[in-house]
């Protein structure tokens, strides 16, 4: 696969937008991707039209709706909202129900409403803290929320979990090692789990547990781990300004870098810069 196109130009596995729901009737426009809609704020009393028939409920923070691709719904609503709207790939979806060992149609989503997953919820706020940051942990986090969704989903919707991959099953050493020296070598960049997977030469949703089984660490976390070493050793030649550093080792910006060097090393930059003293 030809992973030389820009970052920015490739189609994203999950994305988030907030919007405000106005009181009365309200449509919901089809999407290509699949939508999770969690309302925000105080509780709010609403309908759901379905057909002729409406189904009366209240609106809770932390409560999901599901949208499949390409459909809409009709609400009623006593007054204005805002909601937070999860926009997940159908391709992805698709993928992981296959690497699950699914049958067919198992990447289809059916409509629902109401739900309340603490997982799913999870992975929710970790987006939506992420969108607040501007994404300091890039597409490769993202990618890696994504792939949990998605999987996710399919156990709420089918009640099935497992897949192809074995236990014990890992990435071979010869292609674990061309993935590293890939890191190694875009540390700097704004990875993503489809490139590595397609670099190792796996599908996505297979790439992610044989990477995890071999490194003994989710991809992100190993990629995080690898950026606040460099950072380190680059701190410590003392020739580059926190800024430089940032940039050379992956990092969006310093305060990223701070956390991230806290989160792992126990230390912060400064602590790191003065050990050289």
């Amino acid at each position: 696969m030809d992973t030389s196109a820009p970052i920015a130009s490739r189609p994203a596995l999950l994305d988030l937008i907030t919007v405000p729901v106005p009181s009365g009737v309200f449509d919901t426009p089809p999407d290509s991707r699949h939508i999770l809609c969690f309302h925000m704020g105080s509780p709010v009393p609403v309908s759901l039209c379905e057909g002729s028939r409406r189904r009366a409920a209240v609106r809770l923070q932390g409560q999901f709706c599901i949208t499949p691709a390409g459909s809409s719904s009709r609400w009623l609503l006593t007054g204005p909202a805002r909601s937070m709207l999860l926009r997940l790939s159908p391709s992805l979806l698709v993928e992981t129900a296959a690497a699950l060992g699914l049958g067919g149609g198992a990447g289809e989503l059916a409509p629902l409403n109401f739900l309340c997953d603490p997982q799913v919820v999870r992975i929710g706020w970790m987006m939506r803290a992420e969108d607040h940051d501007a994404y300091p942990g890039g597409r490769l986090f993202v990618d890696s929320l994504a792939s949990a969704l998605a999987a996710r989903l399919l156990g709420l919707q089918w009640r099935k979990e497992g897949g192809p991959v074995k236990p014990g099953r890992a990435l071979p050493p010869q292609r674990l090692r061309i993935v590293m020296d890939y890191i190694e070598t875009h540390l700097d960049e704004d990875l993503t789990l489809a490139e590595l997977a397609a670099i190792a030469g796996y599908s996505l949703s297979h790439f992610k547990p044989l990477f995890r089984q071999a490194v003994g660490t989710p991809v992100h976390r190993f990629v995080l781990e690898r950026r606040v070493d460099r950072a380190r050793t680059l701190l410590l030649e003392g020739k580059k300004t926190l800024v430089e550093v940032a940039i050379e080792a992956g990092f969006s910006h310093p305060s990223h870098m701070a956390r991230c060097m806290r989160r792992i090393l126990g230390v912060n930059p400064s602590q790191v810069a003065a050990s050289l003293q």
